[in-house]
């Protein structure tokens, strides 16, 4: 077959192309011909097809994701904001913190180890591309139901990926969550993150910019692995039947990646570089244009210069191959031999693949025919954008209506204490230590808390203790009875968890899992998720950084929950005054921060006991939110709590057995008069913590509560080795270990 070359398409202007198998709309194959004033050559055509792409381009959802910037504005912290690889925060002492979530689900389900692996390594070069070391990665994980054979397909695949890439870079896994439904059975989430670390003056930037410039390519040579990868399996839904388009998945080199970070930063350290793109979704097709575009000028390249690994890959394959482990710097000309000379030290194979030019065109050439020349704006930043229709769904009402108020609640203290057994032995309550010993939480000595405690926590300087934590939380059962609230509750909880630590919840991050766009049902539910988080970051005062949207999250017809993860950064001026979860001294207060009410809907409990969805979820207020996040932080500093936990998946008695068996010592628990036991143990009401306080600090903590305007309610005592609520039922320690850390264990070891 001959080349396609720019005179040659110019001359062919009624040569068949296969825009719609690369997933391209009529209208949008159209476009490309218009802003091109020509047919695209077969190169273009890749191009714009992947980087058109949902995963891509946001077609659906920016009309929606504007919010985070109109509405919200940013705080002090803000460094960096949406548009970059990552957002970047201060952190104070000159220390600049990088941050965001990913998601990596369809190449999951198709390949769970290599999907995984290499979604933790795409995050992690994000965070690299931003100047910064990554110093922990994070793993928001959804599966199907736990008893189900294909999960048991999928979860221990996906585990041992994020395990074995994150090992072998020496980041340590500190936070994160697993989750199983039935919703996500043919199509889980494995979404991942990254945190950074870097000083203020060593933000790099994604541009290109002076021509003359060099553009080289370094990293891990291009093969056919993931060609067309995320930017077309974001773009298409699985069906249960006939073909679906599902590229091989990337396969990861945890070990070529750990060198070319040590590599980059080398680069960094010298100032070598004035700009910076990974290859990640769309490879070089992505890393091109989006570096031209953001530049001052045009850029050629020259594509047959590329070191492949395999020498059979047409034009149109490199430029949408998505191999992992490789970079795309700028360089002044004077730099060029140093940056290659470091990289040969680091044995990371680099080539100058081309430069930046005086025009304003992104031109690509083949053996020194030209096969590209395109504005870089038109493929990286301006393709279509869709007003989706949307409608609440007709079926909202009925959900919602379906109150978990009608379900049969225990009649006894020995039906509750049953009920509690069933609850905490249940796959999404049960200890996931048999996923998370398969992770290295200290590597590199500087981690501070990580699972099961409510966020991870990291020293990033070791002599004044500075630190920062981060938690990702999403609960997608809130999200299918109200998609608003639903935003708001993991939003809220995030920063609870944050702010249980001691750490200040400072911006966040948030990685949006949806069905369909193409259904109004799917499209109102997204536009609610994005409006809720974008109101309560405005009330929270915590600005959106960036993040991913997952979409067409479904098997056939079936979407999953609406599933909004999002991840809060917090800082602490002090690491060795942090909270833990665990209840390690006999004899300390118990408290009850907050308010409780009967709230059910979405429930563990009526997922546990009844396997019933339905109802409103718990009711939001985020101004108690901040309160209660001040409180927990004054506390923690000053030092009138020992530990701290938040209330939510399965309310109090779920805490309260976490926090337990965490530090080994019981509790003895009293209903409040206010409360009948079933709902002070099991309603998930929001705004609430639980915390310990030594008996000489519970003055000044009464009367920090009391002046703030804080409920605060005492409900009991650490002591002895068993779980005690007063009048009703004990369960000793050690049955509730039983049911609580066999779970995971019988159903995959």
């Amino acid at each position: 077959m001959s080349l396609d070359t720019v005179e040659h398409a110019a001359e062919t202007p009624d040569t068949e192309q296969p825009w719609k198998e690369l997933g391209l709309k009529e209208d949008e194959y159209a476009r490309i011909r218009e802003i091109l004033g020509r047919r695209p050559t077969g190169a273009e055509l890749a191009m714009y097809s992947v980087m058109w792409s949902e995963h891509c381009s946001y077609k659906s959802s920016k009309v929606h994701l504007k919010q985070f910037g109109e509405k919200v504005p940013a705080n002090d912290a803000m460094l960096v904001g949406i548009g970059e690889n990552a957002g970047v925060v201060d952190v104070g002492q000159g220390y600049a913190v990088t941050f965001k979530v990913e998601s990596h689900n369809h190449p999951s389900y198709i390949e769970p180890y290599q999907g995984a692996a290499t979604g933790v390594g795409g995050i992690v070069r994000d965070i690299l591309a931003m100047g910064a070391r990554p110093v922990a990665v994070v793993d928001p994980l959804r599966f199907g139901a736990a008893d189900h054979p294909d999960t048991r397909r999928v979860l221990p695949g996906v585990v041992a990926g994020i395990g074995g890439y994150g090992n072998c870079l020496g980041l340590p896994n500190i936070g994160g969550e697993v989750v199983f439904d039935a919703c996500y059975q043919g199509n889980p989430l494995v979404n991942a993150g990254c945190i950074g670390v870097m000083k203020h003056e060593d933000i790099h930037l994604a541009q290109a910019s002076g021509p003359g410039n060099k553009v080289i390519l370094y990293g891990a040579r291009t093969g056919g692995d993931g060609i067309g990868g995320v930017s077309v399996l974001a773009s298409e839904t699985f069906e249960s039947t006939g073909p679906a388009k599902r590229p091989a998945v990337q396969v990861g080199d945890p070990f070529q990646e750990k060198l070319l970070i040590e590599c980059t930063l080398e680069i960094f350290k010298e100032k070598l570089v004035a700009g910076i793109q990974d290859l990640g979704g769309a490879g070089l097709s992505c890393a091109t244009s989006e570096l031209a575009s953001a530049g001052s000028g045009g850029m050629r390249v020259e594509l047959d210069t590329v070191p492949l690994r395999d020498s059979s890959l047409s034009p149109e394959e490199i430029l949408m191959s998505e191999s992992q482990e490789r970079m795309c710097a700028i360089v002044e000309p004077q730099h060029v031999d140093r940056f290659l000379e470091i990289c040969e030290k680091w044995d990371v194979i680099a080539t100058v693949i081309g430069e930046v030019t005086e025009g304003s065109q992104l031109e690509i050439f083949w053996h020194g025919e030209q096969i590209v020349d395109v504005p870089p704006r038109s493929v990286a930043h301006e393709g279509p954008t869709y007003h989706r229709p949307f409608a609440r769904p007709s079926w909202q009402d009925a959900l919602q209506a379906d109150d978990a108020g009608r379900l049969a609640r225990p009649a006894n203290g020995a039906e509750l204490r049953e009920q509690v057994l069933k609850l905490v032995g249940s796959p999404n309550q049960a200890s996931k230590s048999w996923i998370t010993d398969q992770y290295d939480r200290f590597v590199q000595g500087n981690t501070v808390l990580a699972m099961p405690e409510d966020a991870g926590m990291v020293r990033i300087d070791e002599e004044s203790n500075l630190g920062v934590a981060m938690a990702t939380d999403g609960n997608g059962r809130y999200a299918k009875l109200d998609p608003y609230t639903g935003a708001q509750l993991a939003l809220a909880e995030s920063y609870r968890n944050v702010a249980a630590t001691g750490a200040k919840p400072l911006a966040i991050s948030d990685c949006l899992n949806f069905g369909s766009p193409e259904d109004p049902d799917v499209m109102w539910q997204f536009a609610e998720a994005t409006r809720g988080l974008a109101d309560g970051c405005l009330e929270l005062g915590t600005p959106v950084t960036g993040g991913n949207v997952s979409l067409y999250n479904q098997t056939g017809e079936t979407a999953i929950h609406p599933t909004p993860v999002v991840a809060v950064l917090g800082v602490i001026d002090d690491v060795t005054r942090r909270t833990p979860v665990a209840f390690a001294e006999e004899g300390q207060l118990l408290y009850l921060l907050g308010d409780t009410h009967e709230e059910f809907g979405g429930s563990a409990w009526s997922e546990v006991v009844h396997q019933h969805l339905g109802g409103l979820p718990p009711k939001v207020d985020l101004g108690r939110e901040k309160l209660l996040g001040e409180i927990l932080i004054s506390a923690s500093r000053d030092g009138m709590i020992d530990a701290a936990h938040d209330l939510s998946d399965g309310g109090l008695i779920q805490a309260v057995t976490e926090s337990c068996l965490r530090g080994g010592k019981g509790a003895r628990l009293v209903v409040p008069d206010s409360l009948d036991a079933f709902t002070f143990l099991f309603s998930e009401s929001a705004g609430r913590a639980v915390v310990s306080v030594p008996r000489s600090e519970e003055l000044r903590f009464n009367d920090m509560c009391g002046a703030r305007g804080l409920p605060v309610t005492r409900i009991g005592v650490v002591d002895g080795d068993e779980i005690e609520v007063q009048g009703e039922f004990a369960i000793p320690l050690s049955e509730l270990r039983t049911a609580h850390e066999g779970t995971l264990k019988d159903l995959f070891a």
